[in-house]
């Protein structure tokens, strides 16, 4: 079961005035099950977007590249088509094909160019997309598209999620009320280098192009890429930030201006809110950790660190064990290759226990206390470096063994 996470309520999921959404039961991997999906834009939408940096990435993100940098105000994007089922990674030149197929097989539905639709796809790698059973499932989601979707979307690109992920959030600007609304996927094969598996952020806000991309990237460092599964990063990640504009308000051009701040702060929050939900919702985990690196010089040692602790398999296993085996983790903090670091400097808490300082165990520290804390379901290792100022914190889970099953029969 997820760690503290809920479905969530379409209730209040917010609609994005000029976004809507169709869903289809296309049968690309099981029958009976949504799994694609339309977001038809208004005119006038921008968007923007990060992508995965694995270099074996799928024929939808190289697609969806190239159609994000030709946008522009001749032929502004029209629609984003997500599958789930099947990744099209690993398909060489016929999977570039059958992306270019699908994008323009929806262009013909919504009277627009191919280059106006971003394709996006999840699922099993080394697979061809099932190209009859998508475009056959095209017209449902056509005739499916409402803005009060959002839940169906959320469910419609699941893969090994137990449960969909949204959010939404208000905010009050003075001048007008703008809305957040997201979704995202992900449970496993999650170290994202840029985002997640695929997340889409709506907001109404009036924003200029490059304040668009500045919000999004603020807040992909801040959430999705600040979590951890299991540290493998996806061929298909992708994050993608739309901003319809239909809110009733002045176009925001200042990085500086308050408005600004506030909305890609609500973005972030969303954004967070989703990155969180797929760590609470990783392939057979039952803790959620938190990792807060403090005191560094810089935060790129403090997410070294972090990461370090994140990935080990020993202490994410000590985690799932509720065994606190805590020289785990200043063994992990040793490797994370900051090479000039002082361990006598170094103080580890879990939660409110310190447990090591001065280069090792801390002479109040009982294993009572440890126990304690790791029988917890939410957990917090935070680590002193005591250098500096810097500060870093990911969130990542223990290492069950339902993660080996789910793993292992995947494709069964």
């Amino acid at each position: 079961m997820p760690v503290n996470l809920t479905a969530p309520d379409a209730r209040r999921l917010l609609p994005v005035a000029g976004i809507r959404l169709g869903i289809a039961q296309a049968g690309i991997r099981k029958a009976g099950r949504k799994d694609l999906l339309v977001i038809e834009l208004a005119p006038g939408t921008q968007v923007a977007g990060v992508f995965t940096q694995n270099r074996f990435c799928a024929a939808p993100v190289i697609v969806a590249r190239e159609h994000l940098a030709r946008a522009g105000a001749g032929a502004p994007l029209r629609a984003l088509l997500v599958n789930t089922g099947c990744a099209n990674a690993g398909t060489g030149a016929a999977g570039l094909e059958d992306t270019r197929a699908s994008c323009m097989a929806l262009a013909k539905l919504l009277g627009c160019s191919e280059t106006q639709v971003l394709p996006f796809s999840t699922g099993v790698i080394m697979e061809r997309l099932p190209m009859e059973r998508i475009i056959a499932g095209l017209p449902a989601c056509i005739a499916d598209l409402g803005a009060d979707h959002w839940l169906d979307a959320a469910q419609a690109i699941m893969t090994t999620d137990t449960l969909p992920k949204a959010a939404s959030v208000q905010v009050d600007l003075g001048t007008a009320k703008i809305t957040v609304t997201g979704i995202a996927k992900g449970a496993g094969m999650i170290h994202p280098d840029m985002a997640t598996m695929l997340s889409y952020i709506a907001t109404d806000a009036r924003i200029s192009a490059p304040l668009l991309r500045e919000a999004l990237a603020y807040a992909a460092h801040r959430s999705f890429n600040s979590i951890t599964v299991d540290g493998d990063t996806s061929t298909n990640d992708s994050m993608m930030l739309i901003a319809s504009g239909k809110a009733s308000m002045p176009e925001i051009t200042d990085a500086g201006a308050q408005a600004f701040i506030a909305v890609r702060d609500a973005i972030t929050a969303i954004a967070t809110e989703l990155a969180q939900a797929i760590v609470r919702d990783a392939e057979g985990a039952t803790k959620f950790i938190t990792i807060r690196v403090e005191a560094g010089r810089s935060e790129d040692e403090c997410r070294k660190i972090g990461y370090a602790i994140a990935h080990s398999p020993l202490v994410k296993t000590a985690f799932f064990a509720s065994d606190p085996n805590l020289g785990r983790i200043l063994a992990a903090i040793g490797y994370a290759q900051v090479h000039d670091l002082d361990v006598n400097r170094i103080e580890l808490y879990l939660d409110d226990v310190l447990v090591a300082r001065g280069g090792g165990r801390a002479p109040e520290y009982r294993e009572e206390d440890g126990k304690r804390v790791m029988q917890q379901s939410e957990i917090t290792v935070r680590v002193v470096l005591n250098r500096g100022t810097a500060v870093a914190e990911l969130w990542t889970c223990d290492l069950s063994h339902d993660y080996v099953s789910i793993n292992a029969d995947y494709r069964t």
